[in-house]
Order: C-alpha cells, then structure tokens, then sequence
C-alpha cells in the first residue's frame, strides 16, 4: 500500500496545525522563562518557584504566569523597549557629535582662508588643509 494515498488534506491539516501548536508553546515557554529571569522585581525565591511550578506542572504553571504575571510582562517588555531605544538615541547622538558637521568645516575653511589672507600660511598650506578637511 501506498502511505501517501492514504494521507488526506485532513490529515495534512491536522498535522500542521498541532505542528503550529507546538511551536506556539514553545515561544510561549521561551517568554515565560525570559520574564521570569528578567523580572527586576522579583527576587531569587520568587523565580525559583515560578521556575519549579512551570517546569513540574508546564501547561498550567505556564497559564497561571500568564494570568497573574501577564500585565508585569508588559511593562517589563515596555521598559526594555524605552531603554533601547534610549541607548540607541544615545549612540547616534555620539556618532554625530563625533563626526564634524557640514557647517564645522566651512567654519574651519573660512578660518584658514583668514590665515591665508593675513599671510600666517601659505597658499600651498592652505590648500593641503583643505584638502585635509574636505576628505
């Protein structure tokens, strides 16, 4: 006998949806043990219990977690998001800050052009200078 013949859609769907299942508990499993690790505002013998209750009893332990802990999961998730984004800000304004500006370097090229035309540097220095800066 043919095993594919006598595999349906029924059962092709059947099979992808607890394949779905699985994989939705799964990433619920990995959100759960994230918040729990993560949670600043449980201490050491709260994460080991919850850890205990959801690895003894999975489904349940896990719903419970959702249920009593699921608003703290999202200000947790919140206040990771805010802090983020505020490091990123932060970093860019770094970059930027450390990077010279359009304006920067025209301010410099006038100011050699002033030491130019006073006779403190050379044409040639000047050139080089600007050179220098405009790469």
């Amino acid at each position: 006998m043919n095993v594919l013949a006598e595999f349906s859609v029924g059962q092709v769907f059947w099979s992808m949806l607890w394949f779905f299942l699985f994989f939705i508990w799964i990433w619920l499993l990995i959100v759960v043990f994230s918040d729990i690790f993560r949670s600043p505002d449980m201490g050491g013998g709260a994460k080991a219990l919850w850890t205990i209750f959801v690895i003894v009893l999975p489904y349940l332990g896990v719903f419970v977690y959702l249920i009593a802990r699921g608003g703290k999961m999202h200000e947790h998730a919140l206040a990771q998001a805010q802090a983020q984004d505020e490091a990123t800000r932060k970093y860019v304004q770094s970059v930027a800050a450390s990077t010279p500006s359009s304006s920067s370097t025209a301010e410099e090229i006038g100011r050699l052009a002033d030491l130019r035309d006073k006779g403190t540097i050379t044409d040639a220095e000047f050139q080089a200078a600007k050179a220098k800066l405009l790469v």
